[in-house]
């Protein structure tokens, strides 16, 4: 309980600072993106032309910056605007999407991991599995791979999570079935969600955005990540609940999330985070 009120609160500073984020992001989910930052009270700019990215960011409370879509010329935008946020501590967030997939999306989410300091790196599990080292299986951006609830493999998950995040001093936040996020030394596991959101394109990267969002209020890095998740999971469980009769579908749930976060609150953060807390083995 003492994790949801702390989410509780840095939703309520997100709400009262209504922080701008700076989106990185691909041309798939770059609209989806922008509504959930609104819906939770931030404010969402896309602006990713060379010619002003690093006066963009130099406003911004927080980067987004997420590789969906990749291109050279997005690359090079992504890189000046994280060192210039680096240079204005301005917190970064990276989605490795499809990381594992092709050389060139694995490299450049390296690069982007050895050349800028970064708060937070949420992907799925191949996604983590591929920047950690490991030969992961992928299906095009999607993992082939997720957190199973069979305790060996949670415990592998959690254990890579931790080394990792202490390995390069960054929150891991791993999304799934089951999500972990760490920064190496505390680790959170939260049960929100459901399985239909993997249905809908956009639900990982929205997740990303409210990351973000509570990036640019931040209390921590580590919170800011467990907040994310967290209302991404409760949206989902909402959102297919309140599906109608026998035409609600992956289009109307896209929608219930966009809702659910805008309404989000004590109430409803209180009665529905599951999360577990542990500290991390030294």
């Amino acid at each position: 309980m003492e994790a949801c009120k702390k989410i509780i609160g840095l939703l309520n500073t997100v709400k009262e600072k209504n922080p701008l984020v700076h989106h990185l992001t691909n041309y798939v989910t770059v609209n989806d993106c922008a509504n959930i930052t609104l819906a939770i009270g931030a404010s969402p700019v896309m602006a990713d032309d060379i010619n002003e990215v690093t006066d963009m960011v130099s406003l911004a409370s927080s980067l987004v910056i997420n590789i969906g879509t990749l291109n050279e010329r997005t690359v090079e935008s992504m890189l000046a605007a994280g060192k210039r946020a680096n240079e204005l501590n301005i917190p970064i967030i990276i989605d490795p999407v499809g990381a594992g997939a092709t050389a060139y999306r694995t490299e450049t989410a390296k690069r982007l991991m050895d050349e800028l300091e970064i708060a937070v790196i949420r992907g799925n599990l191949s996604e983590i599995k591929t920047l950690y080292g490991i030969k992961a299986q992928t299906k095009g951006v999607d993992s082939s791979e997720d957190i199973s609830s069979s305790q060996d493999e949670l415990e592998n998950a959690k254990e890579l999570a931790v080394d990792f995040a202490k390995k390069i001093n960054t929150v891991i936040a791993i999304t799934g079935v089951i999500d972990i996020i760490t920064d190496g030394r505390t680790l959170y596991t939260v049960e929100n969600g459901h399985k239909i959101m993997s249905k809908v394109t956009g639900t990982g990267c929205m997740c990303t955005s409210l990351i973000g969002s509570y990036l640019g209020a931040r209390e921590n890095n580590l919170l800011a990540a467990l907040s994310g998740v967290v209302s991404m999971g409760i949206a989902g469980e909402i959102a297919y609940e309140n599906l109608s009769g026998n035409y609600g579908g992956t289009g109307s749930l896209k929608v219930g999330i966009l809702d659910v976060i805008f309404n989000l609150n004590e109430e409803v953060i209180m009665k529905r985070g599951k999360i577990n807390e542990e500290c991390c083995k030294l």
